[in-house]
């Protein structure tokens, strides 16, 4: 792991890394695998067979199952075998998170309690913090659960308006306030409240239980979606909460919840994988049972075109994904000698890479929305029923584009803390930027070695970012430090960096495929068809930031040079989408 080169978070602009430093999907280990089958066995046995009662949102069951699930050791998969986990890698977590994400409601009830109601004391928490409450989080004994937003603070989490003062005998911090929106707020027994101490400018956090007095929990909200988890309020009214459950430092709070959001991103990246996949495997098994016109619509070519293009986004996110997480694994084991606490350890590595979090969860999460959208289009009047699975499918998914930070504010962080880092020194996008700016009459047609495939696309993807950079430049000399608020040109240069990115993963991953034995030719379609399309989003983004900062006089000069680097050579995706489709169709279910 260590001789693999190691980028920092947003440095894929600058920097180029081979397919021997990706970790790929293919490449999980037995151990790994056999804990994704624990995870799939649990949801055939116990989450399926209930789902028709926990959307009821009966509260019970749902406590229950959560319980079933840490007594089998799900719920320990994060924390350390000293606070009663398995320790796993942070790839081996994100694969629990994968594969848990196709059990809908629960999966978010399960995730909640894993990752947002356990981990903020498991990383901030003091030694005997963890001992109280992480070893019994880890088991299922205690239920978990994170209480940030309020009613008028949601994007603005620093404006909360809970308070906390010191008690006179200094042994209790007094808790008043209001928290909304909170998941597992009906059972949790322990809650993770961010609230203000005095009038301190920023938050500080602590471990609140259920029973305290003054703790009031309110009725489940009715939801669009992800019915079976338990969302409600809770009312804090004079909690004595000891000082001993102060998490962190006084003033920390702010920071802890920014630091949990950005693990919060990463996993729901790799949570609506499992939901994709379980969602494609519906809509395949329909289309192959489906008859019209006296054959199966599975036959249709414009059903072909529909699976392989559900197909094709799922399998480009998921190369991102575990490019991510490894990335995570190897910072991990970077600055462990630093911090000397794994639980600091963890949580500066996962936060370090808070572009690609944000990158993970804005493409994820609109990835399933397209998929689920696609699933009800297939099964026609069925998909519209509650009868089928897809219908819950494509009510649940609709959440995921706001949890963890809306994907508005997820699209401005990533282009924002990219250069946010550059602008510390962690590498050099803006000498880069403007040496490409200032010479854009030498960016010319190259050659590109159509006879080396890999060589090829990577000459794509380079050009790809030799774009996004001449759109950063324009951009801020232009707008400077206004730019903050020319939100539509920071949304173009996102969708830019975010479809770059994940196809530079996928790149990566098919390059590491051909290596490995077995007939390669559908995954080959998959990125011809990823690169085909991502050239003309990054065309139509580059133009539209273009146009918006430069003026009418030099616009043209730079969209020649865009149009320039976002040209690939043509294919055929007609059959290239049915040769990914064929496979599908054949194996009636998701293999990739």
């Amino acid at each position: 792991m260590e001789n693999s080169k190691i980028l920092k978070s947003g440095e894929f602009l600058v920097t180029d890394i081979e397919a021997k430093d990706v970790f790929i999907p293919e490449e999980f280990n037995e151990e790994q695998k056999m804990i994704a089958q624990t995870c799939r066995d649990f949801l055939d046995a116990e989450v399926y067979p209930n789902m028709s009662n926990l959307e009821k949102g009966d509260r019970e069951l749902m406590k229950s199952i959560l319980k079933k699930s840490g007594e089998l050791g799900l719920m320990g998969i994060s924390v350390p075998e000293e606070f009663g986990g398995f320790g796993q890698s942070f790839v081996t977590q994100m694969l629990a998170a994968e594969t848990t994400g196709a059990g809908y409601s629960f999966s978010v009830a399960y995730m909640a309690h894993c990752g947002i109601g356990t981990l903020p004391i498991m990383y901030y928490g003091n030694k005997d913090q963890r001992e109280r409450y992480v070893t019994k989080l880890a088991t299922g004994e205690l239920l978990g659960s994170y209480c940030l937003t309020e009613p008028g603070a949601g994007s603005d989490a620093n404006s909360g308006k809970s308070n906390a003062k010191l008690s006179e005998d200094g042994k209790h911090y007094i808790l008043n306030g209001q928290k909304m929106w909170i998941t597992n707020a009906g059972f949790a027994d322990t809650q993770v409240v961010f609230a203000k101490i005095d009038n301190d400018r920023v938050l500080s956090a602590f471990i609140v239980e259920r029973n305290f007095p003054g703790v009031v929990v309110g009725p489940d909200e009715h939801k669009m979606g992800i019915k079976g988890s338990s969302t409600a309020q809770i009312y804090y009214t004079d909690v004595k909460v000891p000082v001993e459950n102060l998490l962190g430092k006084r003033g920390e709070g702010f920071r802890i919840a920014l630091s949990i959001l950005h693990m919060g991103r990463l996993k729901l990246g790799a949570n609506v994988l499992g939901a994709a996949k379980k969602t494609i495997t519906d809509s395949v098994k329909y289309a192959n049972e489906r008859k019209q016109f006296g054959v199966l619509i599975s036959t249709f070519g414009a059903i072909k075109h529909k699976l392989a293009s559900q197909v094709i986004r799922l399998f480009a996110s998921e190369s991102a994904v575990y490019r991510v997480s490894h990335d995570v694994d190897k910072m991990m084991e970077n600055i462990k000698g630093d911090c000397g606490d794994y639980g600091r350890t963890a949580i500066e590595s996962i936060s370090h890479y808070a572009v690609e979090a944000a990158i993970l969860k804005v493409f994820g999460s609109e990835m399933l929305d397209f998929i689920a959208d696609e699933a009800v289009q297939i099964h026609g009047g069925m998909g519209y029923s509650a009868e089928l699975d897809v219908e819950r499918g494509y009510r649940d998914s609709r959440i995921n584009r706001i949890f963890e930070g809306t994907n508005e504010i997820n699209r401005l962080l990533v282009v924002d803390t990219a250069m946010k880092r550059a602008m510390k020194g962690e590498f050099d996008l803006f000498g880069k930027a403007e040496a490409l700016f200032n010479n854009l009459d030498k960016i010319t047609d190259g050659a590109v070695d159509g006879e080396n495939y890999s060589a090829e696309k990577s000459w794509y993807i380079g050009n790809f970012k030799k774009a996004i950079l001449i759109c950063i430049h324009g951009a801020v000399k232009q707008f400077d430090k206004k730019l903050i608020n020319e939100q539509e040109v920071l949304n173009n240069i996102a969708d830019m960096m975010m479809e770059t990115y994940v196809s530079e993963s996928l790149m990566l991953r098919i390059d590491k495929l051909e290596t490995m034995k077995g007939n390669r030719a559908v995954y080959r379609n998959i990125l011809d068809v990823n690169v085909y399309d991502t050239a003309e989003i990054v065309r139509k983004s580059a133009h539209d930031a273009v146009n918006s900062f430069a003026s009418p006089e030099k616009a043209p000069a730079i969209l020649k040079v865009i149009d320039i680097l976002t040209e690939v050579r043509g294919i055929n995706v007609k059959d290239a989408r049915r040769m990914i489709a064929d496979k599908l169709i054949e194996d009636n279910s998701y293999k990739f």
